[in-house]
């Protein structure tokens, strides 16, 4: 996943917006509602703030109470993607992201934050290959569009005998 840009991340709409789908176009108009995310930007923020967490953890030795507290934001970060994530999304995620029991020993901290990471990664590239499957179907209707001849201005259009000539650009 790459690092973010540097400067401010823009502030997430109140509203819910239209979401990415992830995975393979929908078959059906009921599969147009799965696999959505309705804030990417809160979605984004978590996921930094985990991958940061299971950076730092592998740098120290946590106590017991480190170890609680980190346990505690884990559960926390898991419960706010819930809220933003469909419903087919949310049960693949509870099925890899388990919650953490008790008091967490350092290792089973860090397997859970690293499933949650490479969870959320692939998540990230499936939505990459959803926006560049779409930007190739949108180019490809294009082409097929002047084509025929169909976009305004093309060079297949034939010309007009009602219309008069444009000069060049110095008349």
């Amino acid at each position: 996943m790459d690092e973010p840009t540097d400067g401010p991340l823009p502030a997430a709409p109140s509203e819910v917006v239209q979401a990415v789908p992830v995975g393979a176009p929908p078959a059906t108009p009921d599969e147009a509602a799965s696999e959505t995310i309705t804030e990417p930007a809160k979605l984004l923020r978590i996921a930094s703030m985990v991958r940061e967490l299971l950076d730092e953890t592998r740098q120290t030795t946590l106590d017991e109470p480190g170890r609680r507290r980190l346990a505690d934001i884990y559960g926390r970060a898991v419960g706010e993607l819930t809220d933003v994530l469909s419903g087919d999304l949310r049960e693949e995620l509870e099925t890899l992201a388990p919650p953490v029991e008790g008091v967490p020993t350092e290792s089973e901290l860090r397997v859970a934050q690293a499933q949650l990471v490479g969870w959320l990664e692939g998540l990230f590239h499936g939505i990459q290959a959803a926006m560049f499957a779409q930007q190739a179907a949108a180019r490809a209707q294009f082409e097929e569009l002047r084509r025929r001849g169909l976009v305004a201005g093309s060079p297949q259009e034939p010309p007009n005998p009602d219309q008069q000539p444009r000069g060049g650009q110095y008349l």
